[in-house]
């Protein structure tokens, strides 16, 4: 069976917990990718940021309920709401990613079985796990496609 040194990214792409979200969103958009671990300034895993955790965060402080997801403001839209809309998305943009993060992360060392890794994304609903040395470090990613990907050399 392969192990997750195998099958994982790496390098692996990540965010520095300093960051701030407009920051997350625009490493995310460039990637494509739904999240990305969080590290400290020794490259020490500290968390992990999802596409999830900013939309709840969005709402959270107002800019997701009061705009249209179509994109389209309509011209009777209340101004207060414009407004409380913009200071949302100020906001959203100025807030540093350690205060959104998921503080737990489920992680695996580099020789973890790939069957064991599966498990724990079922078990746990997760769509990355990131792989860590002895020191905590961050050395790589799995992800529900690097696992799709696995299976389909078996």
């Amino acid at each position: 069976m392969q192990t997750a040194k195998e099958i994982m990214s790496s390098p692996p792409v990540s965010i520095h917990e300093d960051k701030t979200l407009q920051d997350t969103i625009e490493l995310l958009a460039k990637h494509r990718f739904s999240g990305v671990p969080v590290v400290d300034s020794e490259e020490k895993l500290v968390g992990i940021i999802s596409d999830a955790d900013i939309l709840r965060y969005s709402q959270k402080i107002n800019v997701v309920p009061k705009a249209n997801l179509s994109g389209w403001i309509s011209p009777y839209a209340d101004v207060s709401e414009l407004a409380s809309m913009q200071k949302g998305i100020e906001t959203l943009h100025q807030t540093r990613v350690s205060e959104v993060m998921t503080r737990k992360v489920y992680t695996v060392n580099e020789e973890a079985e790939a069957t064991d890794i599966a498990r724990l994304m079922n078990r746990r609903n997760i769509n990355r796990v990131p792989v860590v040395n002895s020191e905590k470090k961050l050395i790589g990613i799995v992800t529900r496609a690097d696992m799709v990907q696995c299976m389909s050399k078996l």
